[in-house]
């Protein structure tokens, strides 16, 4: 069932959800819960609401990320938010908890992905070659701890596994993310990549106003003493 105090935002046209790892945005051959089916479960209970609910899936983070992500209570503002993700207006920011530090400290990752479908991998080559895409990313490190690093990502393309792929083809893989290089595993199973921020003008302008700037943060995983110790540290 789904806890309401996961809601980072909410308006009559837009529901921002801080998802945990592990579940699903949307639902897949798995057949295993989606977010996406369980807050329409909820909206329909909560407003008493017969039939069936509306809500636009605006983009989706991997099954062992954790974050912030963005839904559509409106057919409008799920048209103009595809728009927006389209011609990126939307600024995503996530956390990293990394096993190695990038060097520099701070700058830009430019690659040029190609996926896998039969592993569900993304490979990194430093030119293009046949169906690439151009990956790009700003990065800065926040901090760190004995063994571990903790990296904003500023995303500047949406590419599958980008993050993953980039950090982990730049010598730092992500915590706990075996498929691109880590030592181990984490414990639940997710990997330490958080979408931690987003960015963007809201969809729909009230009569009369400008439309609003949201920055929208999702707090860190609870329960992890090394997320706890990062978001500690950033305060």
């Amino acid at each position: 069932m789904f806890d309401p105090q996961r809601i980072l935002y909410e308006d009559n046209h837009l529901l921002v959800v801080n998802k945990r790892a592990g579940e699903l945005v949307q639902p897949d051959p798995t057949g295993d819960p989606a977010l996406e089916d369980e807050i329409k479960a909820f909206l329909g209970a909560r407003e008493a609401k017969p039939g069936n609910v509306f809500l636009g899936v605006v983009h989706r983070i991997d099954r062992p990320v954790s974050g912030a992500v963005i839904f559509a209570k409106t057919g409008k503002a799920l048209t103009r938010l595809n728009e927006m993700i389209k011609v990126r207006e939307i600024d995503k920011y996530y956390w990293a908890i990394t096993e190695k530090p990038l060097q520099p400290e701070a700058g830009t990752l430019v690659g040029h992905l190609v996926r896998d479908g039969r592993t569900n991998k993304s490979r990194i080559y430093p030119k293009p070659v046949p169906g690439s895409k151009e990956a790009r990313l700003n990065y800065k490190l926040l901090g760190g701890s004995k063994n571990y690093f903790l990296v904003e990502v500023e995303l500047l393309t949406g590419r599958h596994h980008q993050i993953r792929a980039q950090l982990s083809a730049a010598g730092s893989p992500i915590r706990g993310d075996l498929k691109y290089g880590a030592v181990r595993s984490n414990r639940d199973g997710s990997i330490s990549l958080h979408s931690r921020r987003v960015e963007f003008l809201h969809p729909v302008a009230r009569a009369g106003l400008p439309r609003e700037r949201l920055v929208i943060t999702a707090p860190a995983p609870a329960g992890d003493s090394l997320w706890n110790y990062f978001e500690e540290s950033q305060r």
